[in-house]
């Protein structure tokens, strides 16, 4: 599939959390370590020309916290809206978020978690991708968002941004 392809739909998971926060799950923030790369994501968009026009985002702390990264990176603002159903979305939910996007959406990015992303990312491509934090898929359509469906789609990329190592 070209790169003009009616619909591009961005999974992204959100960058390392603090996994012994003395908080809900909902409300653990960003580690050092996804402080860091959190930004490498917006980064790799906009260096790889992906123009965002509407980002939905769960509303998990953790996810927040990357998204403010990513967005402080892109050249242009896209919408922004906040999703509860991303929380713990499984694969399923995932689809009837993408299902929901307005169609003069060429590009979407979802800011989400595993392991439904990873199971979208299979589902929808037929390929299977396990994300770690931080780890983005791209994947292209030709069917209208309402047509998503498994195997629809092609997975063109997948990327972890991550800091240069130090010589």
């Amino acid at each position: 599939m070209s790169t003009t392809a009616r619909h591009r739909v961005i999974v992204l998971r959100h960058a390392k959390s603090e996994r012994n926060h003395p908080v809900d799950d909902h409300e653990r923030p960003l580690a050092e370590r996804g402080r860091r790369e959190a930004p490498l994501a917006g980064r790799w968009l906009r260096e790889h020309g992906h123009r965002v026009d509407l980002l939905r985002c769960s509303t998990a702390l953790r996810a927040r916290q990357t998204c403010e990264a990513v967005l402080a990176e892109l050249e242009t603002a896209p919408e922004l809206v906040s999703d509860p159903r991303l929380y713990g979305a499984d694969a399923a939910t995932l689809l009837e978020v993408i299902h929901g996007l307005p169609e003069d959406t060429h590009t979407a990015l979802l800011i989400a978690h595993n392991p439904g992303l990873s199971e979208l990312v299979g589902a929808l491509s037929g390929q299977e991708v396990e994300l770690k934090t931080s780890a983005m898929a791209v994947l292209e359509q030709e069917t209208p968002w309402s047509g998503t469906a498994p195997g629809h789609s092609v997975l063109v990329e997948t990327v972890t941004p991550r800091p240069p190592t130090a010589p």
